[in-house]
C-alpha cells in the first residue's frame, strides 16, 4: 500500500511538471533588428551599392564598409531599376502621392489617390525618403524576404535614419543583380523578421507620430 501511494505521488508530480512546462512555454518573439553604421571620414567619397539578388544595400567609403543592411526590392513587373544613379533629394517626412488613406470624419479607409473616396487623402508614410530616380527612392518600411515593393527600396525603420544620415544629394547609387560585396559581406548580413507583425493602426499611420525621430547623436558610430 505504501508503495502504491508513493507511485501515485510520483505520477501526480510528473503530470504537474508536464502541465507547468506546457503552460510556461515561451512564445515566439521577434528579434530586434539593428545594424551598425559608421560615420564617413569624407562624405563626398560615400557610395551606395544595392544587390537585387541578395536584397542587401551596402554603403561604402572607398574600401571601407560603413553599413550593410537588408532591403526589400521591387516585384516582378514593377522591378527596381538597375544602373547607376545619384541621390537627387532627401525628405525625412515624405508621404506617398499615390497610396494612403481617406479620412472622412472618424472613418479612415485605405485607398489610392487616383481612385477618390469621400474625405481627405493622407499619403502612406515613406519616412527618410532618399530619391535616386524619378518616383524611386529608399525609405522606411517593412523589409520582406521576397520582392514586395513597386520599385522602391525599403529599409527597416531602425536602418532608414542611419542611411539618411550617411548619404547626401549627389551620393552615387549603383544597383545591380549582384555585386563584388556579396561574396565578402552578404553572409554576415541579417534580415529582419518583424515584417510578420500586423500593420500599425491607421490612426497612427496618418498622424505625425509616425515620423518621430531617433536621437541623432547615436545614429552613426565614430
Amino acid at each position: 500500500m505504501k508503495a502504491l501511494r508513493s507511485l501515485v505521488v510520483t505520477l501526480v508530480v510528473c503530470v504537474s511538471m508536464i502541465s507547468l512546462t506546457s503552460c510556461v512555454a515561451p512564445s515566439h518573439k521577434q528579434t530586434p533588428y539593428s545594424v551598425t553604421a559608421f560615420r564617413p571620414k569624407n562624405p563626398a567619397a560615400v557610395e551606395v551599392k544595392v544587390s537585387l539578388s541578395k536584397q542587401i544595400v551596402y554603403v561604402t567609403e572607398g574600401d571601407r564598409l560603413l553599413m550593410a543592411a537588408a532591403t526589400c526590392v521591387g516585384l516582378p513587373g514593377k522591378a527596381t531599376p538597375e544602373g547607376r544613379f545619384h541621390i537627387s533629394n532627401k525628405i525625412a517626412e515624405k508621404r506617398s502621392n499615390s497610396y494612403g488613406y481617406f479620412v472622412n470624419g472618424g472613418a479612415i479607409s485605405p485607398g489610392e489617390a487616383a481612385k477618390p473616396q469621400p474625405g481627405r487623402f493622407v499619403g502612406y508614410p515613406m519616412a527618410y525618403w532618399c530619391e535616386f530616380s524619378p518616383a524611386y527612392g529608399f525609405h522606411a518600411g517593412y523589409v520582406h524576404p521576397v520582392p514586395r515593393t513597386h520599385g522602391c527600396l525599403r529599409l527597416h525603420k531602425t536602418v532608414a535614419p542611419k542611411f539618411f544620415a550617411l548619404v547626401r544629394e549627389g551620393t552615387p547609387v549603383h544597383i545591380a543583380q549582384s555585386l563584388p560585396e556579396d561574396l565578402k559581406y552578404s553572409a554576415q548580413v541579417a534580415h529582419p523578421t518583424d515584417y510578420q507583425d500586423p500593420d500599425p493602426p491607421a490612426e497612427f499611420m496618418i498622424s505625425a507620430k509616425v515620423f518621430e525621430k531617433p536621437d541623432a547623436a547615436h545614429l552613426l558610430e565614430p
